[in-house]
């Protein structure tokens, strides 16, 4: 079985799915209630907003694609 979500994934593709979005928010990601997430949220990876924000990427990823 291959994850369906990755270090490469867009934030915009996470935010698709209301489980996804439930275990994001749980990471407490600042960058979702930033008035510019919107057009971001396309550019934005998974392993890029881990990194900016010290979110344990390895953790989050093996929630996400555990749903």
């Amino acid at each position: 079985m291959t994850d369906k979500y990755t270090k490469d994934t867009k934030l915009e593709e996470v935010l698709r799915s209301k489980a996804a979005s439930a275990v994001i928010s749980k990471y407490r990601i600042p960058c979702l209630n930033c008035p510019m997430a919107i057009y971001e949220a396309g550019k934005l990876t998974l392993g890029q907003i881990a990194g900016n924000y010290g979110i344990d990427l390895k953790s989050m990823l093996r929630e996400l694609n555990n749903n």
